[in-house]
């Protein structure tokens, strides 16, 4: 599964905080620190043409690194800043407006198409809920006791993770908290999705656990799995999980991405390990698959996570991904169990 690296004429300087495809075409979005480094205005919300190999735009943010972004639509996306900002670009006009602001850095952004809404959360224990279109606040959970570690929506699904808690909310009753799961982990980040009626969370010790959202039977039982097996000594490698995206269309199948620049390829239905990629040269920091499964994007780049992080250039890396091939590698694993 061979991989090309995108190729910018203004390279990206600092880490990448999240990449993102369009919801219907082979545009990746990419937010990244430039701004904070630099402390002047730089381009770092950026647009890339992957099927033209091209960027198609670079957006001024002023001084704030930009720590997550996702599309609206094709034409508009939405970007969560380093000053609390939460700001809304039209990605045909090149132009952004600030829709609100968090009290401290602002970490999460997500959009549901269901309902319309903006949903973000941030470093003053707030989560916040916003009109897509009047840019107005309409809500807002601030009995949130601690920082929010990631966010996640599928269908009218809210899923927050709080340290090694996942709240979960239905976005058609309110902000009422309709289920709370108690994981044993430390959760790093938070992906739900709806064709697998559940959602996984990364740990900070290189844990993986699926939970189901409905009652618990013999076909839907969660599990726990750890992303790398024990070395010659028999200790845990306890390196960080950065990032889980789910395929598509292949129900069950996800990549996980970690801090030591490990990106492997799991069936958890099977709970079986499929294909692991090439190791970067950093960290895994973020991952997105396009709306049809063929592209894998993988962000390369270090997280400031720990003192002794490599640090080379960041870099997004393309891989073309064979569904005959994931299908295969399923169906073998199966056979084996």
């Amino acid at each position: 599964m061979n991989a090309t690296c995108l190729n910018f004429n203004k390279p990206i300087r600092d880490a990448i905080s999240r990449i993102r495809f369009a919801p219907d075409s082979n545009n990746l979005l990419i937010s990244s620190w430039d701004s904070w480094v630099f402390r002047i205005i730089e381009q770092s919300l950026r647009l890339y043409d992957v099927d033209k190999c091209e960027l198609r735009l670079e957006t001024p943010t002023e001084g704030a690194a930009l720590l997550d972004c996702c599309f609206e639509s094709e034409s508009m996306a939405l970007s969560a800043n380093s000053d609390g900002s939460i700001l809304r670009y039209d990605m045909h006009l090149g132009a952004s407006e600030t829709i609100g602001n968090h009290d401290d850095l602002a970490t999460c952004v997500e959009y549901c198409e269901e309902t319309g809404q903006v949903i973000t959360a941030g470093w003053d224990n707030k989560v916040k809920f916003w009109d897509a279109r009047s840019g107005s606040s309409f809500g807002c959970l601030s009995n949130v006791d601690v920082e929010v570690e990631s966010v996640s929506i599928s269908g009218f699904n809210l899923m927050v993770a709080l340290r090694s808690s996942v709240h979960m909310y239905d976005l058609r009753y309110g902000l009422v908290q309709a289920k709370e799961f108690f994981m044993d982990i430390n959760i790093k980040c938070l992906r739900s999705n709806l064709d697998l009626e559940g959602f996984v969370v990364g740990s900070t010790d290189g844990r993986v656990a699926l939970e189901y959202l409905g009652k618990p039977n013999s076909t839907n039982e969660g599990y726990a799995f750890r992303c790398h097996p024990k070395d010659k000594n028999g200790r845990h490698h306890l390196i960080a999980v950065n990032d889980i995206a789910f395929h598509p269309f292949l129900c069950g199948v996800l990549v996980t991405g970690d801090n030591d620049g490990h990106a492997t390829i799991w069936d958890v239905l099977n709970r079986k390990r499929l294909l692991e990629l090439p190791r970067y040269p950093n960290s895994v920091a973020s991952m997105a698959y396009n709306h049809e499964g063929q592209l894998l994007a993988v962000a390369s780049s270090y997280t400031y996570q720990e003192a002794d992080e490599r640090e080379e250039q960041p870099q997004i890396f393309m891989h073309h991904i064979d569904d005959r091939q994931i299908k295969s590698a399923s169906a073998s694993s199966s056979k084996r169990k």
